[in-house]
């Protein structure tokens, strides 16, 4: 099979809130110091269901590409360590401030470009803004079946057998390649690349594309960001009195009463 995997490279979820700054005028998160950036925690598992399926499958080739400036390399060489074959990087000042829609559209672009994609596997979402429509939206643009929040994938004759995570259980669906899937966390631990398989990855050579590589035209964005901003949370806090809980009790409902909240 040739499996194609998108990563991301996000800001660390450990961060500590209080390092986290926002530029309202510009609509852009700063940058904590000294906090490297990671990969998006959802897409090793990604990688993982790549590299079984392609075991399984016996042969094959893995690309993974990634959108995001150059450090975007660094989630590219980690799948390159864990097994995957080749690495692509989608980088482009064009690309700096584009929306969903915008990226499913680089994303489908590159796809296209690679070419002879069986599978494209992704991770459920990126952890930073949570939203997890790319996977679809590339899936529009491409005319492929989607096929989202996987816990286990196994090829099966011309298509795949795939289980998805619901809110209260789990569905067991069966898609014709080739298709995307997004694979959620349920899907396992995915392997931890040892020192060898690092410093193979480090010699690899990424390609890189730019938009016009790709022949896109980022346009106008299709979901414009209105506002940024760190939300101010204000509480009061009041003790009710009283010698006996039933006087504690009475005078609570006397409050709620007086403020018409019952």
């Amino acid at each position: 099979m040739n499996i194609i995997v998108c990563v991301k490279q996000i800001p660390d979820p450990e961060t500590p809130a209080a390092s986290f700054k926002v530029d309202e005028a510009a609509k852009k998160v700063i940058p904590a110091q000294g906090i490297a950036p990671v990969v998006n925690p959802y897409d090793p598992q990604a990688t993982e269901a790549a590299l079984r399926l392609k075991d399984a499958d016996g042969g094959g080739k893995i690309t993974v590409i990634s959108l995001g400036p150059d450090t975007a390399r660094d989630a590219i060489k980690h799948a390159l360590a864990m097994g995957a074959d080749e690495g692509v990087l989608i980088s482009d000042p064009a690309f700096a401030s584009i929306d969903n829609f915008q990226t499913a559209a680089a994303l489908a672009a590159a796809i296209e470009k690679v070419g002879d994609a069986d599978l494209i596997l992704m991770g459920r979402a990126a952890a930073d803004w949570d939203m997890g429509v790319v996977p679809a939206g590339v899936g529009q643009i491409l005319g492929l079946p989607v096929v989202t929040v996987a816990k286990g994938i196994e090829k099966d004759g011309d298509g795949l057998t795939v289980t998805r995570v619901l809110d209260d259980g789990f569905q067991t669906v069966k898609a014709p390649l080739p298709a995307i899937v997004s694979v959620s966390n349920e899907f396992g631990e995915p392997r931890y690349p040892q020192l060898r398989q690092i410093m193979m990855a480090a010699k690899k050579t990424v390609q890189v594309w730019s938009a016009a590589d790709l022949g896109i035209d980022t346009g106008a964005s299709v979901m414009p960001l209105e506002a940024l901003y760190q939300p101010k949370v204000e509480s009061n806090v009041e003790i009710i009195e009283g010698d006996t809980p039933e006087e504690k009790a009475r005078n609570l409902a006397q409050k709620l009463r007086a403020a018409k909240l019952v």
